[in-house]
Parts: C-alpha cells; structure tokens; sequence
C-alpha cells in the first residue's frame, strides 16, 4: 500500500505531463504543422488551440507576417550598354505552408530568403537587361518593377510563397564611371554657358550698333535742321536789311556806321590808325552830325 501511494502521485503527475504536452496554441500571427516522424499530419493556420499526440508529433511554426528581403547591389547592363548599379527589396508571405516545409525543410525561413534573393536578383537582370537605361530611369520605372514582381512571384509559386511587391531602391552608375559623367555633365553646362554668353554679346554689340547708328542719324538730322533754320534767318535778316536799305539808303548807311563804332571803339585800350578824312569818321564830323 506504501509503494502504491508513492507511484499514484508518479503517474498522476505523468499524466498531466502528458496532458499538457498534447496542447499548444497558435498565435494569429503563425501557422503551425503538426508533424509525425517528419511527415506533415495537420496544418493549423488558425489561431487558438490545437491539440497533437504526445512524444510522437511536434509543432514547426512560420511567421505568417509580410516579410522584407533586401537583395545586395548588383550591376547590371541595359540594351545600351551603360552599367547600373541596382539595390532592390521585396515584400512576401508564406501562403502554402505545406508546400513550404516540403521545399525548405528544416532550415525554414533562412533557406527561404535565400532562394527568394536568387529569384529576385535573376528577375531584376532578366528585365533590366530588356530594356535601355533610360527607361530605367524614367516615369516607365513601375512597370519595370511590376515586371520584376510577377517574374519573380512564378518562380517562386513552387516555395509556397506569395512575392507580393518588389522595388528598386537605386539605380545609379558605379563609382568608377561616376567621375568621367560628372566631367562630361560640367562640359556640357561650360559649353552651353559659353554660347550664351557669346550669343549675348552678339546681341549687345547689335544693340550698340544701332543705338550709335540713331544717334549719328539723329544728330545729323538735328545739324540740317538747324543750318535750315539758321540760312532762312540769315535770308529773312538780309531781307529785312534790303528792305530798310531800298526805303532810306541814307538811314541805312548810318545805323551801320553807328554799329561799326559801336564794334570798334570798345571800352580799353583800343587803337585805331586811319586817315582823319576816311569815310568811317562821315557821321562823327560835327557838321555832318548835324
């Protein structure tokens, strides 16, 4: 009776080991295979609780989240032959978690990811190489990078898995070749600068062409118009003078004495040398005078 009591608790407690070993729980962000002697019993991609068969079976989980892959940078050659360097990364999820174990088997995720950047890189080269550089690096870069997804997402149908998005981070020239684009890019810039600036001075010189070109036009016009102006002045003052001459000669003779003295004799020290009877001194005489 003392031996039974003893082993009672032994196989109760054994019993509830058991028990609890026969339970699991799957989480909602899982899926679970039950698994007997490496062969796939049950699928359990639901959460809650499951049960299995003790020491016999065992439960493999997989993250049943969107996963992220990064691929490394790779160079890849367009139609044109000009080299890119390209870094992408892809989005998947496990869909058919049987058809996963089967094709990864107990390296599980890791070996995934693996296969999955093969995939990847072989779709990026397969499309980038089908297409010139400048597509590449233009507006038609989605649809590149939808073609990339759907090649990849086939190929990778056989690995229970669902490629859900792929993108392209960069696509640069590689370093080496960066230094000769940047100098041949500067060039160009220096070369397209320097037509402008001959261009605008051509213009200038065009403008101050015809800027001189008015000036000399308008200043002779100026010149003409003033020697018109000054000859009828000249001609209406003759005029004026004839006809003051023609009415009383007399008149006329001595208002010009009178401004030749008035010319001549200036306040200073003025000298006039001439004959005392010479006909610039008719109208100083006193008995001429009056």
């Amino acid at each position: 009776m003392a031996n039974l009591r003893m082993i009672l608790p032994a196989v109760g407690a054994a019993v509830v080991a058991l028990g609890l070993s026969s339970v699991f729980v799957v989480d909602e962000r899982e899926k679970a295979l039950v698994l007997q002697f490496g062969e796939v019993v049950a699928v359990r991609e639901t959460a809650g609780i499951a049960f299995k068969v003790p020491l016999i079976q065992e439960v493999v989980r997989y993250d049943d989240r969107i996963l992220s892959l990064f691929t490394p940078p790779l160079e890849v050659t367009p139609l044109d032959d000009r080299r890119l360097v390209v870094d992408a990364f892809a989005r998947w999820r496990i869909v058919d978690v049987v058809k996963f174990r089967q094709a990864v088997g107990t390296q599980g995720i890791q070996l995934a990811q693996n296969r999955l950047q093969n995939l990847t890189v072989n779709a990026i080269r397969e499309v980038m190489g089908s297409v010139p550089s400048t597509t590449v690096l233009s507006d038609a870069r989605t649809g590149l990078m939808n073609r990339i997804r759907d090649i990849a997402r086939t190929q990778a149908a056989a690995l229970g898995v669902d490629v859900i998005d792929v993108r392209l981070t960069r696509t640069d020239l590689p370093d080496q070749n960066l230094s000769a684009t940047y100098a041949r890019m500067r060039a160009e810039r220096e070369r397209e600068a320097a037509d402008e600036i001959a261009r605008g001075g051509e213009a200038a010189q065009r403008v101050r062409a015809t800027a001189d070109r008015t000036v000399i036009e308008l200043t002779s016009e100026a010149r003409k118009q003033a020697e018109i102006i000054r000859g009828e002045s000249d001609a209406e003052r003759n005029a004026i003078y004839a006809e003051a001459f023609g009415r009383d000669a007399e008149f006329f003779a001595f208002t010009r004495s009178l401004t030749s003295y008035e010319r001549a004799l200036q306040p200073g020290n003025s000298s006039i040398v001439m004959q005392p009877d010479s006909q610039f001194f008719d109208y100083l005489r006193s008995d001429q005078v009056q």
